[in-house]
C-alpha cells in the first residue's frame, strides 16, 4: 500500500468541516505540483428534463487558484477593452481560423459579442466537447466584453449538471485556507440556490463533497456552513 492509499485510508465513513477537509488534503503525501480543490455538488433535478439541466458561471471571491487565458471574439473599439482588461486573445476570422488549426487548447474562456456568433457558431464542434463554446447562460455571449474578462482572470467557474445530476468545479487549491475555500463553496452554492429551476421538487442541494487532485473525495457536512 502507498503512502497516500494508507492516508486515504484514514478516512472515517462520516461528514467533515472544510477545516477537517483541507487539513486531510494538505496531509496527504506531497506531490511535485499544487493539487487542485474541486467540488462534486448532487443536485436535486432532472437532468434529461431540458428546464432543469442547470447551466452558469460563479465568480469566487477568493478566486480558482488556476490562470485563465481568454480570448475574445470582438472589433473595434470592444476589442480594444478587451485587450485592456487582460483578453489574452482577441481577433474575428483571423482568431477562428486559429482555433480550427488547433488553437482551441490555448483558451480556457472563450468569450464573443452577440454580433459574433455567426463566426463563432461553426467553431461548435470543436468548443463544444471542450466546454468552451460561448453562450448567453454562463456570461460568455455578451457586449460587455470588459467585464467578461475581467471575471474570468479573476477565478469565475462556469458549470453545468452532468447527466448525474452534479455539477463539477475547481474552487482552489491544497494551499488555500478553510475560510477561502469556504468562501467559494458558499458563493456557488448560493448562486446554485438563485437559479433552481422552478419545476425541481425535493430536496435541492443533496450533497458536496471535495477533493484533491491526487486525492479522495470528502463529503462536506452541509449544516457547518451557512448559505
Amino acid at each position: 500500500m502507498s503512502k497516500r492509499q494508507e492516508n486515504i485510508a484514514t478516512l472515517e465513513q462520516r461528514k467533515y468541516n472544510i477545516t477537517e477537509a483541507l487539513e486531510f488534503f494538505q496531509s496527504s503525501p506531497k506531490v511535485n505540483f499544487n493539487e487542485a480543490v474541486d467540488v462534486a455538488i448532487n443536485l436535486g433535478v432532472d437532468p434529461s428534463k431540458s428546464d432543469q439541466n442547470m447551466r452558469g458561471a460563479t465568480l469566487l471571491p477568493a478566486g480558482s487558484g488556476k490562470p485563465c487565458k481568454v480570448a475574445v471574439f470582438v472589433e473595434g473599439d470592444m476589442a480594444v477593452a478587451a485587450k485592456e482588461s487582460g483578453a489574452d486573445a482577441v481577433g474575428m476570422e483571423d482568431l477562428a481560423e486559429a482555433i480550427k488549426n488547433g488553437g482551441a487548447e490555448e483558451y480556457d474562456v472563450i468569450i464573443a459579442t452577440p454580433d459574433t456568433m455567426k463566426i463563432v457558431s461553426p467553431l461548435g464542434k470543436i468548443l463544444g466537447p471542450k466546454g468552451t463554446m460561448p453562450n448567453p447562460k454562463t456570461g460568455t455571449v455578451t457586449k460587455d466584453v470588459a467585464s467578461a474578462v475581467k471575471n474570468a482572470k479573476a477565478g469565475q467557474i462556469r458549470y453545468r449538471t452532468d447527466k448525474a445530476a452534479i455539477i463539477h468545479g475547481r474552487i482552489g487549491d491544497v494551499s488555500y485556507t478553510p475560510d477561502q475555500i469556504q468562501q467559494n463553496l458558499v458563493a456557488l452554492l448560493e448562486d446554485l440556490k438563485r437559479n433552481k429551476p422552478p419545476s425541481a421538487k425535493g430536496i435541492f442541494i443533496k450533497k458536496a463533497t471535495l477533493s484533491s487532485t491526487m486525492g479522495a473525495g470528502v463529503e462536506i457536512d452541509l449544516s457547518s456552513i451557512k448559505f
